[in-house]
């Protein structure tokens, strides 16, 4: 069973050059057609680390992470239910294979200032602003 609390996650690599890329996916136009992060409901008697395990497989077919990092950010939102969101980062390795579950229907590996031209919510925002303040790219 789900929980109010919620989980987000902005998996990024660096590329060979340096540069910092961050994965955005689009929902499906069902369930509104934004650029977002990974995003999921922990469940009943789970952990956040269990819950960023899971979700992580499910929705993009993730399986290694190599570090993820707490960025001390949540919000709160109101969506079928109150539902409180932490914000995480996680890094992975340059090459890896992303496959989209059906929630999404296509996915972008963007530098920082592309991501921010894309997401729209204010939760969304901040927490990336958080995040990039953390891995200490500039704003």
């Amino acid at each position: 069973m789900r929980t109010e609390k919620q989980i987000e996650i902005y998996f990024f690599k660096k590329a060979p050059e340096g540069k910092i890329l961050f994965l955005l996916a689009k929902r499906t136009p069902k369930r509104g057609g934004f650029w977002q992060p990974l995003t999921g409901g922990v469940e009943q008697g789970e952990t956040l680390e269990q819950t960023i395990t899971r979700e992580s497989e499910e929705e993009f077919g993730i399986t290694k992470i190599n570090k993820v990092i707490n960025t001390g950010y949540s919000f709160e939102f109101d969506y079928e239910g109150h539902h409180s969101e932490d914000v995480f980062g996680a890094e992975v390795e340059f090459g890896i294979e992303i496959i989209l579950s059906d929630e999404h229907s296509e996915f972008k590996w963007l530098e920082k200032d592309e991501v921010f031209k894309l997401l729209i919510w204010p939760g969304n925002i901040e927490g990336f602003k958080k995040l990039c303040k953390i891995l200490k790219i500039g704003q």
